[in-house]
């Protein structure tokens, strides 16, 4: 694709693991495709900057979209775990009850997993809810390797290529990157995670609105033969599911996020009050980490919608684009369900994917970085 002008079925805006995701499943269908990413590497905005956790949907509501997909990706995540060289751990969570009502929550919580589907389990030693299915892995090299995989299938990735603008065509609509580049596609996917609403403004689309939720993490190192083997979550509450303190696949801790609502989606700081926000509950739950200092801290930017979530679908705007928006904390877990549902809208639209073929094995380029510190070094280099 080096001509000023390129033609695809369908252009694929936004190289985090839902995009990518995308990429893989039509690529893996007989679509002819292209990803459109704005920076030089793929996973450096949300995707690369999440707590790496694939979760159950054990807590997800029933009869929603976002929980529907959850469950849809763990259905399909076996297979393409299996085809790509991507690091999981299966640790297994755990919510322990620690205050007056949370035994009540949990109870609720596992009446809710039942009705999903997911395997849990209340204790009897001491009340607490375990969940066999939750697991780690590197969102990094997740994205990465649904991207490499999606190419050896025949889709094309284009980085360091920002969209300025979207024209309307007879046949379709046509992407214009900065440099002057085109591309015409018949569907568009907007999968732009925090620009999300600032590419559906482009074909005159202001139906939704993104913000940062800003989610602040710290990364110990455990001293000796100190480990942990399970992911340990808090009782959640309305708002938030609270500090969560878990391994990475890289054999260090992480206790986090905060949950803070901004207006600049440009702002990847880590507050100088996150510490006494998350410390004193990741503590109370891994006595491990009293007395130890952080190694390393990132913040994340998660897209969250104004009023809205999951926001899937053709724009009333222009039915040729499709949004992918208002994503938020689950759209690594989902993200393989929500490719499926996106490549399940194309044939309203005139494109038509054929049977899903087995995933392509390609190996994601790899680094002696962490994920999570390769991610935050880039984007404070931006700042």
């Amino acid at each position: 694709m080096n001509d000023a002008t390129a033609t695809t079925r369908v252009a694929v805006i936004g190289g985090g693991v839902v995009g990518t995701a995308v990429l893989h499943a039509l690529a893996h269908r007989g679509v002819d495709a292209v990803l459109i990413e704005a920076c030089d590497e793929l996973a450096l905005a949300a995707s690369g900057t999440n707590s790496g956790i694939l979760h159950t949907g054990f807590d997800s509501t029933a009869g929603e979209l976002e929980t529907a997909l959850i469950l849809r990706a763990a259905e399909l995540r076996p297979a393409v775990l299996a085809a790509l060289d991507v690091p999981v751990l299966p640790v297994g969570a755990r919510l322990q009850p620690r205050a007056e009502g949370d035994d009540a929550v949990i109870a609720a919580l596992a009446e809710n997993a039942e009705r999903n589907g997911v395997d849990v389990e209340i204790r009897t030693t001491d009340g607490a809810l375990l969940v066999p299915g939750e697991s780690v892995t590197d969102p990094v090299a997740f994205s990465s390797a649904l991207a490499a995989s999606a190419v050896a299938a025949g889709g094309s990735v284009l980085l360091d290529s920002a969209v300025i603008g979207i024209d309307r065509r007879t046949d379709g609509l046509r992407v214009v990157l900065r440099g002057g580049r085109t591309i015409d596609a018949e569907v568009v996917v907007n999968a732009a995670g925090l620009h999300a609403d600032d590419i559906a403004a482009m074909v005159g689309d202001t139906s939704f609105e993104i913000f940062p939720r800003k989610g602040e993490f710290f990364v110990f190192e455990l001293p000796g033969a100190s480990r942990l083997d399970q992911i340990l979550l808090p009782v959640p509450t309305k708002r938030t599911k609270g500090v969560l303190v878990f391994p990475t696949v890289d054999g260090r801790v992480i206790a986090g996020p905060t949950a803070c609502d901004l207006v600049d989606k440009g702002d990847w700081s880590v507050r100088s009050e996150a510490a006494a926000e998350i410390l004193p509950k990741a503590i109370a739950q891994f006595a491990e980490l009293e007395g130890l200092e952080p190694v390393f801290s990132y913040a994340g930017l998660r897209p969250a919608g104004r009023g809205s979530n999951y926001v899937i679908g053709s724009s009333s705007a222009e039915p040729r684009l499709i949004n992918v928006a208002a994503i938020r904390s689950t759209g690594l877990t989902a993200s393989l369900g929500i490719a499926d549902h996106v490549a399940g809208l194309l044939p309203a639209l005139g494109v038509e994917p054929g049977e899903p073929r087995p995933t392509v094995e390609a190996g994601a380029p790899r680094t002696a970085t962490p994920w999570w510190q390769r991610t935050a070094g880039r984007l404070a280099a931006r700042a």
